[in-house]
C-alpha cells in the first residue's frame, strides 16, 4: 500500500460510482458521498491493486466496506497532515461540540509528551476536518492516532494517558507502528498479551515492540 494510502487516511473521490463492492452498496451510500465525498482506508491488504476503504453514514450503524482504484483518488489526507493544518483553531462549531473544543488541550499535551509531529485526529473529528462537513457530535470521543517508530515506555504511555484523562471528553488513542496498532489504554496497563491490530487481522502478542526494535 502506498504511504498516502495508509490505514486511517481519508480519500476524496468523485462519488459512489467509483467504488467497487462484493455486494451491492447500501442505498444510503450514494447520498452520503454526495454530501461528503470522502472514504477512509481500512486496515487490510490491497486486493488486485484495489484500496480497501470504508464509507461512513450519519448513523453509527451506517458503515460500508468497499474497494477503490488508486486512479480514483482525488485527494488524500492522513491524520498527521490534519493535525498539521490545525483546523480546530477558530473552528465555527468549537463552542457546541466538546470534542472540537478539546483539541487545543490535546495539542498542548502532545507537545509536552514530545509527540508534536507524531499525532493526528481520527474518527468523526478527522472526517470533519478533512471533509468540512459537520460530523462530530456532543457524544463524539476524541479519537487520536499516534505514530511511534521506536518503543514507548510504560511510563510515557501512562503519562500520556493521564494527561488526556483531564479532558472533558473521552480520548481513545491508537499507537500506530509499521506492523500494526494497539490501544494506548491497554498498553499502559502493562498486562500482556496485547491486542495488535494488523493488516492480517487482530493478534495477541507478548511484546508489541519486537518488530519495531528490529526495524
Amino acid at each position: 500500500m502506498r504511504p498516502e494510502m495508509e490505514t486511517h487516511a481519508l480519500l476524496r473521490i468523485a462519488g459512489a460510482d467509483t467504488l467497487l463492492g462484493e455486494t451491492p452498496l447500501p442505498v444510503w451510500v450514494s447520498a452520503e458521498l454526495q454530501r461528503a465525498p470522502w472514504v477512509v482506508v481500512r486496515r487490510t491488504h490491497m486486493h488486485d491493486g484495489l484500496i480497501p476503504v470504508g464509507v461512513r453514514g450519519r448513523a453509527r450503524a451506517e458503515r460500508c466496506a468497499a474497494w477503490l482504484r488508486p486512479s480514483a483518488v482525488l485527494e488524500s489526507l492522513n491524520p498527521l497532515q490534519l493535525a498539521a493544518r490545525r483546523d480546530w483553531h477558530d473552528h465555527p462549531r468549537r463552542d457546541e461540540v466538546a470534542a472540537l473544543a478539546a483539541m487545543n488541550i490535546v495539542e498542548a499535551i502532545m507537545r509536552r509528551q514530545g509527540l508534536a509531529s507524531r499525532w493526528g485526529p481520527g474518527g468523526s473529528l478527522g472526517f470533519e476536518f478533512a471533509s468540512g462537513c459537520a460530523t462530530a457530535t456532543q457524544r463524539s470521543d476524541v479519537d487520536l492516532i499516534v505514530h511511534v517508530d521506536q518503543p514507548m515506555s510504560i511510563g510515557d504511555a501512562t503519562a500520556l494517558l493521564s494527561g488526556l484523562a483531564q479532558l472533558a471528553v473521552q480520548a481513545d488513542v491508537l499507537l500506530e507502528m509499521w506492523h500494526g496498532a494497539m490501544a494506548l489504554a491497554e498498553y499502559a496497563r502493562a498486562r500482556p498479551p496485547f491486542l495488535l491490530r494488523t493488516l492480517d487481522g487482530p493478534r495477541l502478542v507478548e511484546e508489541p515492540w519486537a518488530r519495531v526494535a528490529a526495524a
